[in-house]
């Protein structure tokens, strides 16, 4: 795994760890508008982690669909429908401006995407042993 790879492995995972603490402890309003910042953040770290990832496996890819989709297929992430979903709200949360729009997001992100970046840290990490 190249030392971009690495880094870029290293700051997805603190901002994950960010990510997971603003979830579970976000009540009020500014909590929870933190929370999805924090999510549009990790969004971002991760696509380019997995483009990353898949040039070190000799793979380009230009997009997050197309990255999420490759790494679909190399078997770094498993339920493809979860990350197109993902695209989805990432890109309505940059063109929406309603309280209750963006709390649906922040469910999503509670119930399905911290789910997926943790078993994406885990397929790379097993990529990294496996080195």
């Amino acid at each position: 795994m190249r030392e971009r790879t690495e880094r870029n492995l290293k700051d997805f995972e603190k901002a994950f760890e960010n990510l997971k603490n603003a979830v579970f402890i976000a009540k009020t309003e500014l909590e929870i508008d933190g929370a999805i910042k924090r999510f549009e953040l990790c969004y971002e770290l991760v696509w380019k982690l997995i483009k990353n990832v898949l040039e070190d496996m000799g793979i380009i890819c230009k997009s997050p669909r197309e990255c999420f989709k490759q790494a679909v297929k190399t078997g770094l992430i498993s339920d493809e429908s979860i990350w197109m979903e993902m695209i989805e709200d990432r890109n309505f949360l940059v063109h929406t401006y309603s309280s209750e729009d963006s709390r649906y997001v922040f469910e999503n992100v509670k119930k399905k995407y911290l789910k997926g970046f943790e078993s994406l840290i885990k397929a790379i990490k097993e990529i990294k042993e496996n080195e």
